[in-house]
């Protein structure tokens, strides 16, 4: 798939789900910055790879893409933008030829030359046969990502499926392990890799078992489905920080009216773009729990440290190498930054104060549980009967507003008096959006 296609329908799949529906066709392209035209084929390809998708199951129980974009977190484990994933990284033409290696190399052990003749007779007559350096290419890579590995022997090398853990665990070892993938994939950032783990792990046990078993004990409730978008960008942006290569994007800011720019061609169909060309030193990636965000922070020669959502990141190409001492010395700049960041504010610190109440003398206290677990370096100073005072020290409060606004009225801010008074207007304002309570009744 061609890399600005996939940008294009990360930004198409993302409207779908946040807007759920509530855009026309017309509406949704000028949001995207494409033509109706290219919204009805973008639309008309991602229904398609669902359909491939689901192809094996009954007609009853497949999923409209319609229906997907309804999805509900209380009836099914499979995270529903992760089909994209599926569909991403080859073309059908490498598709095909890399199912029809794993195939032949799955019944015994071959040469490159064996599985070129393989290849040659299985391909389908109106596509292009494969030489033998693009076989050996495919091989290279399979060895490469753990997939097949070489039988040791003289030349020419053999070739066998690399599956002896699954073939070497029990039925219910396996099943231990899909919890642990299971759980992981959906409790740790990034996931992707651990769902497409799990499913490939869940197909083997349903060939090799006379009965599909119900291997999905758990549910996930606090999810933000559009989260593993923004993990397509992470190899490129991790292999850009680990060789300390600059990187060249496309950035549309979240007050931007669009939030993708197709590249044009057709000079009599040109339109300004919204979204800025960024050249920029990545340093550090953070993810924002508490909103299902990413964050790329790198160094700007203009403008020093700066910060960009990873949703509105297009087009990211590799640039230049830089001097390992300077990407160290703003490596550390960065570090020092954030040091006392919540999650990755760079402002002024200031000393928080926070008195959380306990929720009585029956049962665990949860509060005091869920402030030493999400609390990071903040400190219990002071403890009563009732209650027990927190302190901080974090650069501003946005960012540390919606996790103490969580706590509702367990909580009281002490310190600093205008973040106190702050909260409680808030607090005020909410309270005027509901109808007083009769006491009276």
């Amino acid at each position: 798939m061609a890399k600005e296609s996939f940008d294009k329908e990360i930004q198409f799949l993302r409207m779908f789900v946040l807007t759920s529906g509530a855009y026309s066709r017309q509406q949704f392209a000028e949001r995207l910055g494409i033509s109706v035209h290219t919204f009805d084929k973008t639309l008309r390809r991602l229904k398609e790879i669902v359909a491939t998708m689901y192809q094996q199951v009954p007609d009853e129980q497949r999923k409209e893409f319609a229906e997907m974009l309804r999805y509900s977190y209380f009836d099914s484990t499979d995270p529903m933008l992760l089909f994209l994933f599926r569909a991403k990284s080859l073309k059908e033409s490498e598709s095909q030829r890399i199912s029809t290696l794993l195939t032949a190399l799955n019944e015994q052990e071959l040469t490159a030359i064996e599985l070129l003749d393989v290849c040659c007779k299985d391909i389908q007559t109106d596509s292009s046969l494969p030489d033998e350096k693009t076989v050996r290419n495919d091989l290279k890579y399979l060895e490469e990502v753990g997939v097949i590995k070489k039988v040791p022997g003289p030349r020419p090398y053999r070739y066998r499926i690399h599956n002896d853990l699954i073939h070497e665990l029990s039925q219910d070892e396996l099943l231990d392990l899909y919890d642990f993938i299971d759980v992981m994939s959906n409790t740790q950032v990034p996931s992707v890799q651990g769902y497409l783990l799990r499913d490939g792990l869940k197909k083997h046990m349903n060939r090799t078992s006379s009965e599909p078993a119900s291997i999905e004990p758990f549910l996930y409730k606090y999810h933000y489905h559009s989260r593993i978008l923004d993990e397509a960008h992470l190899s490129i942006l991790l292999s850009a920080i680990q060789n300390r290569r600059k990187i060249d994007f496309l950035y549309f800011s979240p007050k931007n009216a669009q939030s993708y720019s197709s590249k044009n061609t057709n000079p009599l169909f040109e339109r300004e773009m919204e979204g800025k060309l960024q050249k920029t030193l990545p340093l550090k990636i953070v993810y924002d729990h508490q909103y299902g965000r990413w964050y790329l922070l790198a160094y700007d020669s203009r403008h020093g440290i700066k910060k960009y959502r990873m949703e509105g990141m297009t087009q990211i190409e590799h640039g230049e190498s830089v001097d390992s001492i300077l990407f160290d010395e703003k490596k550390s700049v960065l570090e020092e930054s954030i040091k006392h960041s919540w999650v990755l504010d760079t402002g002024r610190s200031i000393t928080l104060k926070v008195r959380f109440f306990n929720p009585g003398e029956t049962g665990p206290n949860f509060i005091r549980d869920r402030v030493l677990l999400q609390g990071q370096w903040g400190e219990i100073t002071e403890e009563q009967i009732d209650s027990f005072i927190f302190e901080i020290k974090v650069n501003g409060t946005t960012e540390i507003k919606p996790w103490i606004r969580s706590f509702g009225s367990s909580c009281e801010v002490l310190e600093p008096l205008y973040f106190r008074n702050e909260m409680i207007s808030e607090w005020k304002e909410l309270e005027a959006y509901y109808e007083p309570v009769r006491e009276n009744i």
